[in-house]
């Protein structure tokens, strides 16, 4: 967020950024991830078949209810989604870029890519010390 001009400018209205992070995450990859994507609907609960899957396929860990998937997680969806987010979002990096404070991180793993996030917001950002610290 945000992801669109119109939610951006809305931002502007209510804050000043000096901090925007934008993930390059391949399409292949963001495609795969999100159609694999199942949820428990009266809980909320959500699978990830590659890396939260259910204990038993199919089924909801808690209730033993089935799982189902969301018409805008099945590939093809997934796929149009994609796209259509790539030509929206491509005017918000611009606009931050043009400002200075974007920072963009590529990569296909979490664990490979949040170390560097976790250093740059280090790095801008002071700590909070709660009351019992002191």
């Amino acid at each position: 967020f945000p992801r669109t001009l119109v939610q951006a400018e809305a931002l502007d209205r209510i804050c000043d950024l000096d901090l925007v992070i934008t993930l390059n995450i391949p399409f292949e990859t963001l495609k795969d991830r999100l159609s694999r994507r199942w949820i428990h609907p009266p809980s909320g609960r959500v699978y990830n078949l590659d890396f939260n899957p259910p204990h038993v396929h199919g089924i909801d860990d808690v209730t033993g209810e089935p799982l189902v998937q969301q018409e805008d997680d099945k590939p093809e969806a997934v796929a149009a989604r994609l796209r259509q987010y790539k030509d929206v979002a491509k005017p918000v990096i611009e606009l931050y870029k043009s400002r200075g404070v974007l920072h963009q991180f590529s990569g296909t793993e979490t664990n490979k890519i949040w170390p560097y996030v976790y250093t740059l917001f280090s790095n801008k950002i002071t700590p909070v010390q709660s009351k019992e610290a002191y």
